[in-house]
This record gives structure tokens, C-alpha cells and sequence, in this order.
């Protein structure tokens, strides 16, 4: 017999623990939480500088792209976590919103009415809990935990080789200014990742109107004629079905969502054909428009130990381990990713249109060259912030346990490879500093032989990875190739929306974890007006 739910919640990453944790205020409103990972009991889940060994293993889906014909059709690592908590749980913690001008976009240009900033901000007031910062860009008292860490040596040094070259000091990439150059706040509260799991979820388990399960495989939705009635889902080798009085509520991610929609019979009508699944509602718009940011590494190795490399030594790990349990500071209380920056490939660009993100180690995730093995290096990467190039995510097999086909299709327009390679010339300025060159013995990678344009093009085709952003693939607009209204209620369908990454209708020139927070935030208002 099917359980009955008034919200069941497919997808327990950073939008579906927002998500239960709001509708969840309501005692009245019966809520039930899928997640296809597990409990995010791991020590290294919560210790910041554990991000370095989660960009592969157990807690990701263990994707890899389809061959990338833009970059000399390399299977890129596609890390996307398997865990309550999402991405919030096995990120950098890097805790950026992205510049106003990209929410004006989507309302203004892209049919996403009802979220300009002005519209969508009092989300990221709400949902923040900043422990530094304070004012009219920064909240104090929501869930997300957001707190400053202590830099390195070597990241203060690419902060200062920044300026150098040109870049102002920038304390808070979140404020009135983007531009600039300084130290990531990130999603850390008393030394500790504060993941979605942790802030949101954590606190609403001990409501009785709140039921979580893991280790969920999402078979499909059901449906009776256009109207979404539930769910059904495997729990290892039970099948179950749940049904939903009010709204089924997709939060899988870009990757995730759009497989369960073509999985329920809603998507491109030829590829849900030649899969044999049945049609529900052609929308062919689901799993389209996949946009990613394409990040491209340059490495450096140290005359010394100064970053975190250092403690990859069995008795330098052992007394960073001691530091931080005795005092919740030092090594493990870095997310690694200390330092960054905003800045120009195009200096008549309207708002910066390169990221910058420096590691204070070499090698930490999956896919990056190292350094030679006793020595220690540093990282720089850089992606270009608005891509115009588009891919798909498309089903394998009408099986769910089969993996989709994730096709980000990298440098597939020329602008995003000149950008790019821009950026990476940009990353050797930087390290050629004064004030990083006290500390680097020599650039690993790129070699001395990138030098002219079409080098850098093409060591960024050769070296660029994901960076871990897939957004828009069911995006909301009004277009044809638009998969959800304004409200995030899917086209043509009733009591289903989509309220996660896969709704933004083009990708915001940040880090993504916080705008996903801020969506389920907004959608989660949006479901409660609605009941």
C-alpha cells in the first residue's frame, strides 16, 4: 500500500534540504525527503579541508563526460556528490552569490519574471548566517553558516601578487563590488563545514512531520493523466510507491532532475522513444541547455613547504589532526580553496568575466597534476564566468540504475576557449609576481613553451576540467525550450515543480552552491503560498 505525503521531495542536495526544511515549518504538512546517497557520516564530510579527497570515491556518482570533441575528446572526471547535503557536503565551501546584472538577465532578457536581485536578494539575506559580515548584503541569522578562515602564507602572497598586478583588494566578493582580488568566505561555522545537511536539514529532523530516506533510486514519477501523484523508487531491493497530495517537488540537480523527468515520461519525444519510455508530456527542453564552467589549472612547486602540501607527511599530519581537534584551527580548518578573484579577459566588459580560484596545495582533486613526489606546489584556476557553449544531458538506458550521457560540450564556442585561454595567461602573470615568486621554485604546468595565444587555447583544451557548476537544464522562461514558469511549475503539468540548479535559465558568473540555496529558498515560499 502507498504512503501518503503532502510533499514528497525528490533530491536530498543543497535545494531539498532547504526544502524540507522550510515546508516543514508548517506542522501540518506531511514531508518526505528521497535521497539516492547515503548519510553523510564520513569525519571527512565535515572537516573543511576534506573537500581534497571528495572530488572522487563513494560520496560522487563517479561520472565521466562524453567524449569532449572541443577538447581533444578527453572523458573529463564529472564529480557530483551522492550524499544527503549535495554538493554543500563535498564542495569547497567557497561561498559566493554571483554579480546582481546576472539575475536581471534572467528576468529581464530570459523570461524569468519575478527574480531580478532586487527580487531574489531578501533569499540570500534569509538564508545566510554570516559571522563576520553584517549590513545590507549580508544576513546574520540564517542556517548557511558563512565565516572567514586563516590564509596561508602563500595565499596571502597571491592576494598581494593580485594587486600587483593590477587588481584592488577586495575583502568581500558579495558586496557592492565583484572586482578584485582577496580570501574566500566560505560555508564554515566554528571550524566545521556547514553544509545544507547541516544547517537546514539537521534541525528539522527533530519534527515529526519530517521523514527522510537514503539510499532511494527513483524509478520514476507517476502520473494520472497530466497531474503528478507520486513516486516510485527502489530502497535497495524493495520497490516502493509514495504518493503526494499536494506537489512532487524535483531537487536532483542539473544532472539528476532531468533524468528522472525523461525517466517519467517527460522530455525530448524522439529520445524518450528510443529508450521505450512511455510519454507523459513532450517537453523538449529537459536536458538541454546544459552550462558549466570550464576551469583550467596552472601549477606551481615551492622552494619550501609553505602550503598545505606540507602536510601530507604522516607526522605533519598527525599534529595538524591534534591542532584541530584540541582548537578547531589550523590545516584541516582550511577549505584549501583560500584565495580568489574576479577580473577581466575583456576590459570593455560590463562586470568582470573571469573567476579566479587559488588552492594552497597541488593535486587535490581528481584529474589536476601534482608535484614531484616530497615537494610541495600550489594551484590557480580560472574559468570564464558567463559560457555561451550548451550541452545535454540525455538517458542511457530506460534504467535508472544506468548513468546519463552528460555532455557539457566545453569550448564548443569560440569565445569561451579565447576567454579561456586568456585566463590561464592571466594565471601565469600572477604567479610571476614578486610577491608569489618568493615562495615558487617554477611553474610546472604550463611549461615554458605556452606562449602565444593559440598555446594557451591549446593547453586549455588539453588541461580544463569541469568545476563542478551544472546548471539550466531544465530551465525556467517562457520559450519553447523552457521547462518551467516563473513559479517553477513544470509547462503543461500540474502538482510538480522543479526548484534546484537545473532551473536557471543561464548560468550566474560565480560559484553555484549559495544561488541553489537561494532558489529553494524562494520555491520553497512559492509551494507554501500555493498550499
Amino acid at each position: 500500500m502507498a504512503k501518503g505525503y503532502d510533499y514528497i521531495i525528490v533530491g536530498g542536495g543543497s535545494a531539498g534540504c532547504v526544502m524540507a526544511a522550510r515546508l516543514t515549518e508548517d506542522p501540518a504538512a506531511r514531508v518526505l525527503l528521497l535521497e539516492a546517497g547515503g548519510k553523510d557520516r564520513h569525519p571527512l564530510i565535515h572537516m573543511p579541508v576534506g573537500f581534497a579527497k571528495m572530488t572522487g570515491g563513494p560520496h560522487t556518482w563517479g561520472f565521466k563526460t562524453a567524449p569532449q570533441k572541443h577538447a581533444n575528446n578527453r572523458e573529463i572526471p564529472y564529480a557530483q556528490a551522492r550524499v544527503i547535503g549535495g554538493g554543500s557536503s563535498i564542495n569547497a565551501e567557497v561561498f559566493t552569490r554571483g554579480h546582481p546584472s546576472d539575475y536581471d538577465r534572467w528576468a529581464k532578457e530570459e523570461g524569468a519574471e519575478g527574480w531580478t536581485f532586487k527580487d531574489i536578494q531578501q533569499y540570500y539575506l534569509r538564508s545566510e548566517g554570516n559571522t563576520i559580515l553584517s549590513g545590507d548584503w549580508h544576513g546574520t541569522d540564517g542556517p548557511l553558516g558563512v565565516s572567514n578562515l586563516n590564509p596561508t602564507n602563500v595565499t596571502s602572497a597571491f592576494v598581494q601578487s593580485c594587486q600587483e598586478l593590477g587588481m584592488p583588494y577586495n575583502p568581500d566578493f558579495n558586496g557592492k563590488t565583484q572586482d578584485g582580488a582577496g580570501v574566500y568566505q566560505t560555508t564554515t561555522k566554528n571550524g566545521r563545514r556547514c553544509s545544507a545537511a547541516v544547517g537546514y536539514l539537521r534541525p528539522a529532523l527533530r519534527r515529526g512531520n519530517l521523514t527522510v530516506e537514503t539510499g532511494c533510486l527513483v524509478k520514476r514519477i507517476t502520473f494520472q493523466g497530466t497531474r503528478a501523484t507520486g513516486v516510485e523508487y527502489f530502497n535497495g531491493s524493495e520497490r516502493n510507491t509514495v504518493t503526494a497530495d499536494s506537489e512532487v517537488l524535483v531537487t536532483s540537480g542539473a544532472i539528476g532532475t532531468p533524468k528522472i523527468m525523461m525517466l517519467s515520461g517527460i522530455g525530448p519525444a524522439d529520445h524518450l522513444r528510443e529508450h521505450g519510455v512511455d510519454m507523459v508530456h513532450e517537453l523538449p527542453g529537459v536536458g538541454e541547455n546544459l552550462n558549466d564552467h570550464f576551469g583550467v589549472d596552472i601549477v606551481a612547486e615551492l622552494k619550501g613547504h609553505d602550503s598545505l602540501d606540507k602536510y601530507n607527511k604522516p607526522h605533519w599530519a598527525a599534529w595538524a589532526g591534534l591542532q584541530y581537534v584540541l582548537f578547531r584551527s589550523g590545516p584541516v580548518a582550511s577549505n584549501v580553496v583560500e584565495g580568489g578573484a574576479f577580473w577581466y579577459a575583456d576590459d570593455t566588459a560590463p562586470s568582470p568575466d573571469l573567476q579566479f580560484h587559488f588552492l594552497a596545495g597541488a593535486g587535490a582533486e581528481e584529474g589536476v597534476p601534482g608535484v614531484s613526489a616530497g615537494s610541495s606546489g600550489i594551484t590557480l584556476n580560472s574559468y570564464t564566468l558567463r559560457p555561451r557553449s550548451r550541452g545535454t544531458v540525455r538517458l542511457r538506458s530506460s534504467d535508472p540504475s544506468d548513468l546519463p550521457v552528460v555532455d557539457p560540450n566545453f569550448l564548443a564556442d569560440p569565445y569561451d576557449l579565447k576567454t579561456s585561454a586568456e585566463g590561464v595567461r592571466i594565471s601565469k602573470e600572477i604567479f610571476s609576481q614578486p610577491s608569489l615568486q618568493k615562495y615558487i621554485r617554477r611553474i610546472v604546468l604550463p611549461g615554458d613553451d605556452v606562449k602565444t595565444p593559440e598555446d594557451y587555447q591549446n593547453y586549455a583544451r588539453q588541461y580544463g576540467r569541469t568545476s563542478y557548476h551544472p546548471t539550466c537544464t531544465c530551465k525556467m522562461g517562457k520559450d519553447e525550450m523552457s521547462v518551467v514558469d516563473p513559479q517553477l511549475r513544470v509547462h503543461g503539468l500540474d502538482g510538480i515543480r522543479i526548484c534546484d540548479s537545473s532551473v536557471m535559465p543561464s548560468l550566474i558568473g560565480s560559484n553555484t552552491n549559495a544561488p541553489t540555496i537561494m532558489i529553494a529558498e524562494k520555491a520553497s515560499d512559492m509551494v507554501r503560498g500555493n498550499r
